[in-house]
């Protein structure tokens, strides 16, 4: 739901709004003053049985309009709490791109940590509002996938991961099974 001024991310967005049937929205274009409408966000999650936020990561989180987007969006009473069960049932997922290469996400890495133990709150959000947490989309080394010829590929995959999504199409494994899925690793159902 978030695209930032990344070389990779303008194909990403621009691909995503080839998909039909799905809803695009680019908080940035939406809310250039972070005055999110709570009440116009609230109604799109009830319209919709998948939420994916799309965003690099940023100093091992989101970007800050998706975290004031959670803040503001996710009330006690709606997402949580007493009487707030309006999302339960529905399935959250990411699509990340991380700076770093996917060896630098591991314990041994620079990164000392999982990329998924960085999207935890993200995880934990989930649960709290009794979503199902999907496993990532992950684009690793986004900074250099211009140069490494990763954009394509990675973008392609996101069309389809999307397609599959609105058409319940993507084999989604037991929590934990699965990390993180790439455009090499998408789990895709056979069309009957």
């Amino acid at each position: 739901m978030s695209w930032q001024n990344l070389s990779c991310i303008s194909p990403i967005l621009a691909s995503a709004r080839t998909v039909h049937d799905i809803t695009v929205v680019d908080l940035y274009a939406d809310y250039p003053r972070f005055d999110i409408d709570v009440d116009r966000e609230q109604k799109r999650l009830l319209d919709h049985d998948i939420i994916l936020f799309q965003f690099p990561l940023f100093w091992y989180s989101t970007p800050s309009i998706i975290k004031e987007w959670l803040d503001l969006v996710l009330e006690h009473g709606f997402a949580y709490g007493t009487g707030g069960d309006k999302l339960e049932g529905k399935r959250m997922m990411l699509a990340v791109t991380a700076a770093g290469p996917e060896k630098a996400y591991t314990p041994k890495g620079y990164q000392n940590h999982h990329l998924r133990q960085f999207l935890s709150p993200l995880q934990q959000t989930a649960h709290l509002c009794k979503m199902t947490f999907l496993p990532p989309y992950v684009l690793y080394a986004a900074l250099n996938a211009p140069d490494t010829e990763q954009v394509v590929p990675h973008v392609q995959g996101y069309h389809r991961l999307l397609s599959a999504l609105r058409d319940d199409l993507l084999c989604t494994p037991p929590t934990g099974a699965l990390d993180v899925i790439t455009y090499q690793s998408l789990p895709m159902a056979i069309e009957g």
